[in-house]
Parts: C-alpha cells; sequence; structure tokens
C-alpha cells in the first residue's frame, strides 16, 4: 500500500491585540481605504511583549492535536522565518512544551511558502515510513520585524500560527493529501529580504549586511544604514505582486495536471493570503471562480507561513469546508519560493476560531 499523509487535526492561533488600519494611519502616511483598495486588509493581529513565535505555535499544535483526538506524534515540523532564536530551531522546544517525547522536531524555512514546504516534507517522511503521525505547524511573528514607519510592509503583515495534524493512510481516504509542487528561483532574493541577523551581515563588516554586499544602503527607504535597519523585512511590492501571480498560478496548474484534476474539480483555493487582488488573480488564470477562494486575510493580514492553516480552520470552524470538497493549496514567498498541495477534505472536527 503507498503510504500517504491523511489529515486528521487542525488549530489555529492569533494573538489578542487587533491592529486596525485607522490605528496604523495615525503614525503612517496612509488611511484606511488606501490599504483595504491595495491589499483587502481591515485589521491584523500582533504579539505583545514576551510572546514569540514558539508560544503562538505551542497553542495551535495543541488545538489541531485536540481536534486530532490525540495520539503519539513521531515528528513535529515548524515553518517559521521568525524563529525564537537563530540557533537552536524552535520546533523541539514546541515539542518539548508539548510534551510530545524525544521525537524529531525541526524548522523549515521558505518564508510565506513555507507551510506548503514542511507539508510535503511531511508527506515525504511518512511515505519513506520514518513517521506515523506528524504535527506541521506555520506559525510567524513578523510584528517584530517591521520598520514601524514603512508603510509598504507596516500594514500587511500580522502574526499568527495554525496546524495540522497527518497521519500515515491510503491515498484514497478523506484527508488524503493528493500531491505537492514545489519550486524556487534564489536569483530573486532581493525582492523580499532581511539584509542582517546572518552570517552574511556578520561577514562583511562595513557591508553589515546589505544585499549587493557593497556597504551602501540597498532598499532600506529612510530607515537605510546598518544596525538595527537591517533587522527590518523589505520588499519590492510590484515586483512581488508579478511573481507572486505567475509563479502560484503556474504551480497550481502543473500540480493539477499532474494529480488529473481539472479547475472545475476545485472546491476551495486556499491560497497565501498576502493580497486579495493576487488571490483573485491567481483564480482568474486558473478558471477557477473567485467566489471559491477562501479569504481570511482582511481580519488577520499576510501571516505569512501561517495563513493557509489559518484559512482553512476559520473555514472549517463556519462550516464552509465540507467532507468530500477538495482543496488546493498555494503559496509564494521570499526566497523566490512557491509551492502548490491538493487535498479531499476530511470529516474533521474544528472548534477553536482564530479572530
Amino acid at each position: 500500500m503507498i503510504r500517504t499523509p491523511v489529515l486528521v487535526g487542525l488549530g489555529a492561533m492569533v494573538p489578542p491585540r487587533v491592529v486596525d488600519n485607522e490605528e496604523l494611519s495615525q503614525r503612517l502616511d496612509t488611511d484606511d481605504h488606501w490599504i483595504r483598495t491595495r491589499t483587502g486588509i481591515t485589521r491584523r493581529h500582533w504579539a505583545g511583549p514576551g510572546t514569540a513565535t514558539g508560544d503562538l505555535a505551542v497553542t495551535a499544535a495543541e488545538r489541531a492535536l485536540r481536534s486530532a483526538g490525540g495520539g503519539p506524534v513521531d515528528m513535529l515540523i515548524l515553518a517559521t522565518s521568525t524563529p525564537d532564536h537563530p540557533m537552536p530551531a524552535t520546533a523541539p522546544g514546541v515539542a518539548a512544551r508539548l510534551g510530545l517525547g524525544p521525537i524529531a522536531a525541526f524548522d523549515v524555512s521558505v518564508a510565506c511558502a513555507g507551510f506548503v514546504y514542511a507539508l510535503a516534507t511531511a508527506a515525504g517522511a511518512i511515505a519513506a515510513g520514518i513517521a506515523e503521525r506528524v504535527v506541521v505547524v506555520g506559525a510567524d511573528i513578523w510584528s517584530t520585524r517591521l520598520n514601524p514607519q514603512d508603510r509598504t510592509t507596516a500594514v500587511i503583515f500580522g502574526d499568527g500560527a495554525g496546524a495540522m495534524v497527518l497521519r500515515a493512510g491510503a491515498p484514497d481516504e478523506p484527508g488524503a493529501l493528493a500531491g505537492f509542487d514545489l519550486g524556487g528561483d534564489g536569483t530573486f532574493k532581493d525582492l523580499a529580504l532581511v539584509p542582517g541577523g546572518g552570517s552574511r551581515g556578520r561577514s562583511e563588516p562595513d557591508g553589515a549586511g546589505k544585499p549587493d554586499g557593497t556597504g551602501e544602503p540597498d532598499g532600506m527607504g529612510e530607515a537605510g544604514g546598518i544596525g538595527e535597519a537591517d533587522e527590518y523585512v523589505t520588499m519590492r511590492g510590484k515586483e512581488i505582486f508579478t511573481h507572486a501571480v505567475h509563479r502560484m498560478g503556474e504551480s497550481s496548474a502543473q500540480l493539477l495536471k499532474k494529480i488529473g484534476w481539472s479547475a472545475s474539480d476545485i472546491d476551495w483555493v486556499a491560497a497565501h493570503q498576502a493580497n486579495v487582488r493576487i488571490l483573485h488573480t491567481v483564480a482568474g488564470l486558473l478558471g477557477i471562480d473567485r467566489a471559491r477562494v477562501l479569504i481570511h486575510l482582511d481580519r488577520v493580514g499576510n501571516t505569512s507561513a501561517a495563513s493557509i492553516p489559518l484559512a482553512l480552520t476559520d473555514a472549517a470552524a463556519h462550516g464552509r469546508l465540507a467532507p468530500g470538497q477538495r482543496v488546493l493549496m498555494t503559496a509564494f514567498g521570499g526566497g523566490l519560493s512557491w509551492g502548490s498541495a491538493a487535498l479531499t477534505w476530511p470529516p474533521i472536527q474544528v472548534s477553536d476560531v482564530a479572530a
């Protein structure tokens, strides 16, 4: 029998603090209308002092395990680009706090595409017989990496975590993941970047990690210079938009062809929640009605690796997802990186609503 990952549990978590567009417009050159019309976001959740990525990941995983009815776990994979520390990985601490024992636990860092990559990694471990039951978590606290004066990033990102529990099963079971498509192109790495904090910056005393290695500010805006500004995320929004639409559309089409599904077979698209215009454009490229695209970013913003499981948890908790429906997941992030996955929705109980 082909060992296939089957979804059996789902959970999510966002911090309690709500930051609406009005609050941001009081200190940025923007307003609610500008933000909503360009992104579709009305509010987002930001973590408060003392809350780290691992804290959100623990709660989301606890809820996913409760949704799955408990049971032993062999592996935990955490997709994040905002780990608690540069070293060690955040996942082992999350597994320990969950009381999962001395299991394999590690981080996957693929920016906003991280959750799809983590799902594919879990699928490989299950197919190879390395694990029977895997917790996959996507969690990020990007509010700690935002330049408070940069409206191109400060209005977009929110904090959150989402988790799935997968078990080994058969390909014809409800909840079975039908396939994956992954891709990346490092020649465009500077389009979305945190310049500082890594070995590149520390190895160049004059450059402090500038993308071009010259020591001159590159894409940093008014923040510029060295030091704290290098820890902020920078984005070239228009170029990111173009690549996101193209890559998610292409990846989704390739996946559907690979598994023998057509666009008309798709009941729901759970795409990375970056921008509502991106979501609608991708749906249009695939020939899928935009009414079948799950939208959660209006309430939580771009939650990076957490966005797909957050959107699915919200839809499941509100009864929008029904057993037997076919769901397409697709994501795009820095790297550049992208990926898609598909599954048939299982009979699953989700009671915790994130936002």
